[in-house]
C-alpha cells in the first residue's frame, strides 16, 4: 500500500482492558491523555472462522456479540465522552477509533474489528458534519486502511457505516466501522473476477456522467444510481480516475470524496421524513491480489422505498441472491437530484 507519515493530530492511547484508541483531531496540540477509569477484564477476542463448503465461502462465528450494547438511552451511551461506561474517555472529541469490544474478528479468527466515531455530539449525522471535520474522517479511514493493511494475515480492509433499527444498528451515535478481513470478501472476489475482462468502474464513471442516472459530480467523482440497482435508493460514488484505495488516492480528492458522500446522505435525509436509515460500504483493494483490477468505490443505499414502507430482503433475494427492486433506477436518480441542497 502507498506509505505516508501519520498525521501529527493522531493521538494513541490504550483503554482499560489493553484495547487500542486513537484519537484524530480537526487541530493539533489537544490533550487526550485522560486515563480509561473503567475495572475491565483483559480483551481476548473470541471469534471463529468456519468455511461453508457449499458456497466456498467464511462464516465468522461470534456468539460473545450476544451481550452487546444494545439501544442505550443516550446518557448511557458509550460513544459519547467521558462518562462511566464511555469508551472514550476524554471530555470530547473530533474522531476517535478503536478496537471493538464485541468484534465479529479476531483472535483464533484473525483479524480485527474498529469503531469510528464521526463527532461527540449525539444527536448529529455524518450528513450535518461542519466542513473542518471532513479532512480529519478522511485521514482517519485513510490512516486505519493503510495501518491495517499491514497486520500479519489481512487481506482485505472494508469501512462501512450502518444507520438505524430499520437495518440492525445497535448504537444511534454516528459511527462507522472498520473490518480487517483475513481473507478476500465474496463480493469482492466477485468484482475482481468481472474487471479481469477491463475495470467496469472506469467505464461505467464515464458513461454515468451523461446519462439521467447522474445524482452529482465533482472534479474527480461522480454519484449515480445504477444501471441495474438492487435498491429503491442506491448511490455509487466513484472516482474518474483508477485507484485501488483511499490511501493511493490523495489527501486533496480524499477529502473531496467525503464530502460528495455526505452531500449524498444529505439528499437521502431531504427525501424522506426523520432520519434515514442506510449503508455505506467503501469497497477497496484488496491488500495484495486483485490490486491493479480493484476500483475504488463508494456505495450507498436505503432499505425506504417510500417515506413509509420499507424494501425487505425476502426468500428471491437472501435465498436466490435474486434481486427485485421497487422504483425505476432512473426516477431515483431524479428525485435524488431533486433533493440536492443547492
Amino acid at each position: 500500500m502507498t506509505t505516508a507519515p501519520a498525521p501529527a493530530s493522531r493521538t494513541r492511547v490504550h483503554l482499560a482492558d489493553g484495547r487500542e484508541l486513537l484519537y484524530f483531531d480537526d487541530v493539533p496540540g489537544l490533550d487526550r491523555s485522560a486515563p480509561d477509569p473503567r475495572d475491565l477484564p483483559a480483551h481476548r477476542p473470541r471469534p471463529e472462522l468456519r468455511h461453508d463448503a457449499v458456497l466456498d465461502e467464511w462464516i465468522a462465528v461470534a456468539a460473545h456479540r450476544q451481550t452487546r450494547t444494545f439501544l442505550p438511552a443516550s446518557d448511557a451511551c458509550p460513544l459519547c465522552p467521558g462518562g462511566p461506561g464511555s469508551e472514550i474517555p476524554a471530555s470530547g472529541y473530533h474522531v476517535a477509533v478503536f478496537e471493538n469490544r464485541f468484534p465479529s474478528l479476531g483472535g483464533p479468527a484473525g483479524g480485527r474489528c474498529e469503531v469510528v466515531c464521526f463527532t461527540d455530539d449525539h444527536d448529529a449525522s455524518f450528513a450535518g458534519l461542519p466542513a473542518a471535520r471532513l479532512p480529519t474522517v478522511a485521514r482517519a479511514f485513510t490512516d486505519r486502511t493503510r495501518e491495517l493493511g499491514r497486520l500479519p494475515g489481512v487481506e482485505e480492509v472494508f469501512v462501512f457505516e450502518n444507520r438505524g433499527v430499520e437495518i440492525g444498528a445497535t448504537l444511534q451515535h454516528p459511527h462507522g466501522q472498520i473490518y480487517a478481513f483475513p481473507y478476500v470478501t465474496p463480493r469482492t472476489r466477485q468484482v475482481l473476477g468481472v474487471a479481469r475482462g477491463g475495470c467496469v468502474f472506469c467505464a461505467t464513471a464515464a458513461d454515468a456522467a451523461g446519462t439521467e442516472r447522474i445524482v452529482a459530480a465533482t472534479d474527480h467523482f461522480v454519484a449515480y444510481v445504477p444501471y441495474a440497482a438492487r435498491w429503491p435508493y442506491q448511490v455509487h460514488i466513484t472516482p474518474f480516475r483508477h485507484v485501488p484505495d483511499l490511501p493511493a488516492l490523495g489527501e486533496g480528492p480524499a477529502v473531496e470524496l467525503m464530502g460528495l458522500y455526505a452531500d449524498i446522505l444529505g439528499r437521502f435525509e431531504r427525501l424522506f421524513p426523520g432520519p434515514v436509515p442506510y449503508m455505506a460500504c467503501w469497497h477497496q483493494a484488496p491488500v495484495t491480489a486483485g490490486r491493479g483490477d480493484a476500483h475504488l468505490w463508494v456505495e450507498v443505499f436505503t432499505p425506504r422505498r417510500t417515506a413509509d414502507k420499507l424494501k425487505h430482503l425476502a426468500s428471491a433475494e437472501s435465498g436466490a441472491g435474486a434481486f427485485i427492486t421497487d422504483v425505476l433506477p432512473e426516477d431515483a436518480a431524479a428525485r435524488l437530484r431533486e433533493a440536492g441542497g443547492g
